[in-house]
């Protein structure tokens, strides 16, 4: 492709709008252009790089006998009510209704759809397994669209749906599809963790997630830095050491003027803020819940919701604590009269602790167990860097930020029974599907391969997604010679099937194609410059920087090799 031919809106400026670097080079780099807030419209450049990461994708997915369908977007209210998610979804789905106000919406997912099809086609046991997969545009109403199409409105997804007799399939199906997610991600040269997770508003018994570690990403994983043990924030567990080797001492109070937060508690009593339990107030179906976790700690309301059986709660308003005659800022769990009270199972360990009293400006000193009630002690927060792995108890936990990248879950009949989705079996009985689900962000996988593939010029691109394979810089357009023999050398290279990008501009300058050429960060150059005209090339390898003069004959079986080991799978 000709540059001066091809549709190619580079930005030189960083945008303003762009927070991560993965955006902002996308931006600058045409690869794709803002409609509104978190949808994108994929330029010619990003849509090459999308459909490089679809085709491997597909390529796994029918390699473990997927077979590949297309499902409307636009889905029927009536097979959410079935499956009782149309609510639970919440102000993130797309809801319309049709002239004849049937309501519909833009799928989030295609849990419910998939369901259906099957139920309604697959009859009998000698049918399964079967697993159904589609690559398809979904609709989410993001309350905070961010980082370009990391967290976007509207993005593509992989989405695969898998159906067996019994859970021994389904543990089958689940793993041809773990190892088919490694060999996508392994061959799109990303580095990530695989996790365990909350399985959330999808359901089932067991999920994990694919993360790329990069510093845009939303999601937070803990592994250990010595078994391997990796875990979502809904899910991660530690071994903290509160242990108190101090005898209980006596329950005293204290006037603490003004004193609300961990921070200027700690600071008046000069103590850890370890030594503190901080008693939060939720309110849930009406009735008040207390909360008690360490003063270092935050409450994970995943794990509070999976402790509940419920996500509807919420912390007490203000105006709550005032109609509840309780003190904001001073509220513990020392005769406090609530519905029920859960304490987080550090404080197993804890003596000796501050809590609030109660009552304004006060707290109380010298706290223990003996002194209040708790209902349940469960786990109820966030691991800690550097607190021990709770799965080998040897390594330390290490807190990362990451990207995610794909998510599997074992549904098994979380779907089937709700929407009486049933097979005949070979003893004649109905039995509900065994499901399996699987999930890759193909959109967002594009952001994740900048994020961990870019220097101060620009993307670095692994050669099995590149745009392009070979990007070709005329210095000097002007040069009848010069031009011929890259015109020849363009074309000798069109003819054998590879994928280039021809800057003969003549309206810009070398610096500028320069520049160009590093922000779109194809893996070879071959520059075209004085030397040429002494028969000699300049080789580019855009990752490492190295550059290599060459005669035109060898540069070219260069460049010829250089994409032979590309396409073989050479990432680096």
């Amino acid at each position: 492709m000709k540059r001066s031919e091809y549709f190619l809106p580079t930005i030189k400026e960083v945008p303003t709008e762009a927070e991560a670097i993965s955006h902002q080079l996308m931006l600058r780099a045409g690869l794709v252009k803002k409609v509104a807030a978190g949808i994108y419209t994929f330029l010619p450049l990003g849509l090459r790089v999308l459909k490089k990461i679809e085709s491997i994708v597909r390529e796994e997915m029918n390699q473990v006998g997927a077979q590949e369908l297309l499902m409307p977007a636009l889905q029927p209210a009536e097979i959410w009510q079935e499956s009782g998610r149309w609510y639970a979804y919440g102000a993130e789905m797309w809801r319309l209704k049709d002239r004849n106000e049937r309501d519909f919406c833009l799928g989030p997912t295609h849990e419910e759809l998939i369901t259906d099809i099957v139920r309604k086609s697959i009859r009998s046991y000698k049918d399964l397994p079967i697993n159904l997969y589609q690559i398809q545009f979904k609709y989410r109403d993001e309350p905070r669209p961010r980082f370009g199409i990391l967290r976007a409105r509207e993005f593509l997804m992989k989405d695969a749906y898998s159906f067996d007799r019994d859970e021994a399939g389904l543990k089958k199906s689940y793993q041809k599809m773990y190892e088919a997610y490694q060999r996508i991600f392994n061959r799109l040269g990303l580095r990530y963790f695989i996790v365990e997770a909350a399985t959330g508003l999808i359901g089932g018994s067991r999920s994990h997630e694919f993360i790329a570690e990069a510093q845009a990403g939303e999601d937070i994983i803990y592994t250990c830095s010595r078994c391997g043990y990796g875990a979502s924030a809904e899910l991660a567990t530690s071994i903290a050491d509160y242990y108190e080797k101090e005898t209980e001492k006596e329950l005293q109070e204290v006037f603490t003027p003004g004193m609300t937060t961990v921070e200027e508690v700690s600071s008046y009593l000069k103590v850890s803020p370890r030594k503190l339990v901080k008693t939060m107030i939720y309110k849930v179906d009406n009735e008040l819940l207390a909360v008690l976790v360490p003063g270092d700690r935050e409450v994970n309301e995943s794990k509070l919701a999976a402790y509940l059986g419920k996500d509807q709660f919420e912390l007490l308003s203000d105006d709550g604590f005032e109609r509840f005659g309780l003190v904001k800022g001073f509220v513990g769990p020392v005769g406090l009269e609530v519905g029920k009270t859960v304490a987080d199972v550090n404080l197993k360990q804890m003596k000796n602790f501050v809590v609030g009293a109660n009552k304004r400006d006060t707290h109380l000193v010298n706290v223990n167990l003996r002194d209040f009630k708790v209902d349940d002690f469960v786990d109820l927060t966030f691991p800690l860097e550097g607190e021990f792995c709770s799965r080998c108890e040897k390594g330390k936990i290490e807190v990362k930020k990451g990207i995610e990248l794909g998510h599997v879950f074992q549904l098994g009949t979380r779907y089937s029974e709700a929407m009486k989705a049933y097979f005949n079996d070979a003893d004649g009985r109905l039995k509900p599907y065994q499901m399996g689900c699987y999930g890759i962000g193909v959109s967002r996988l594009l952001s994740a391969i900048i994020e961990q593939n870019h220097d101060e010029k620009g993307i670095i691109w692994p050669w099995p997604v590149a745009p392009f394979e070979a990007h070709l810089v005329l210095v000097f357009p002007d040069r009848e010679e010069l031009r011929s023999r890259a015109e020849s050398f363009y074309r000798r290279l069109v003819k054998e099937g590879y994928e280039v990008l021809f800057d003969q501009r003549t309206d810009v300058s070398p610096g500028e194609k320069f520049a160009e050429a590093d922000l779109v960060g194809t893996p070879i150059q071959v520059i075209f410059g004085k030397k040429a005209l002494e028969g000699k090339l300049e080789i580019k390898i855009r990752r490492t920087g190295e550059r290599k003069e060459q005669s035109f004959a060898e540069a070219f079986e260069l460049v010829r090799e250089e994409i032979r080991k590309g396409r073989a799978g050479f990432v680096c």
